[in-house]
């Protein structure tokens, strides 16, 4: 039987994560994940693929908003907007609305990052549905997909053809799960956490964020991605692969540490 070990969420899209013991989740994902994110002067989504130091902003969730913090800068404080004018922002090929935090975050977040930048949050008409498999799903302003689940054993398969182990934090999964067969998540079709139900839709292909040292924003190689290109292509097109995206088939419910995980088909 498997089990949830370890759960991840991450306010501010491609930033910093934070490790908790339990969260709820609502149609769009887990609460307070990826319901802020950054954009370039045009709307379009920044990551941490064109941007690596975006892995060194820590957004914490306060009551009315966020603090930000990065090195070598100030902490701010970001109020989250009550009402507005919806900014239309673009995450991939989706155009949804949000709304934007103010010329205080942009201007914060331009001097770090070294570009213009603005700073959105999903307003009170936000809707993404999943583009595919999704089963009526939607998500946040995450790359495609609410959930992202990886098995420790996966990790330590992964990290025993390297030269150097890398921590989970380079995946950065939502539900990480323990006492299951390395890569036992790539079978999974339906299956239950704790009372909750879940679809694994399709595998996560991985690109250059993996590279990036999360705790300090700064690539270091191409590792994990080379060791993965020899035994993780699960297609012809080129692309990697490790974890599972997942949705969830309720509106709402909650996951926890420790919680046990049964297949279903």
């Amino acid at each position: 039987m498997a089990y949830v070990s370890a759960l991840y969420q991450y306010p501010l899209k491609s930033c910093r994560g934070h490790q908790v013991e339990s969260y709820g989740f609502d149609r769009f994902g887990p609460t307070g994940d990826r319901r802020w994110m950054v954009v370039d002067g045009h709307g379009d989504f920044l990551t941490q693929r064109e941007l690596p130091a975006m892995a060194a902003i820590e957004a914490t969730p306060t009551e009315r908003g966020l603090n930000l913090r990065a090195p070598g800068m100030g902490q701010l404080p970001v109020r989250r907007p009550q009402s507005g004018q919806p900014y239309i922002a673009a995450v991939w090929n989706d155009y949804v609305d949000t709304l934007d935090c103010g010329d205080e975050a942009a201007e914060w977040l331009g001097r770090y990052l070294g570009t213009p930048s603005r700073l959105v949050v999903t307003g009170l008409h936000y809707r993404r549905p999943v583009r595919r498999g999704g089963e009526g799903a939607h998500t946040s302003l995450a790359d495609g997909y609410p959930f992202l689940l990886i098995s420790e054993a996966s990790l330590k398969d992964l990290n025993g053809r390297m030269d150097r182990p890398l921590g989970m934090d380079r995946f950065r999964p939502n539900i990480v799960v323990r006492d299951c067969a390395p890569f036992a998540e790539d079978t999974w079709s339906r299956f239950q956490i704790g009372t909750a139900t879940f679809a694994a839709v399709k595998p996560c292909s991985r690109c250059a964020i993996t590279t990036t040292d999360q705790s300090t924003g700064v690539r270091d190689g191409k590792e994990p991605l080379r060791t993965l290109a020899k035994y993780r292509r699960l297609n012809n097109d080129g692309q990697v692969f490790f974890g599972q995206n997942v949705v969830h088939l309720e509106a709402q419910g909650q996951v926890r540490v420790g919680d046990e995980i049964q297949t279903l088909v």
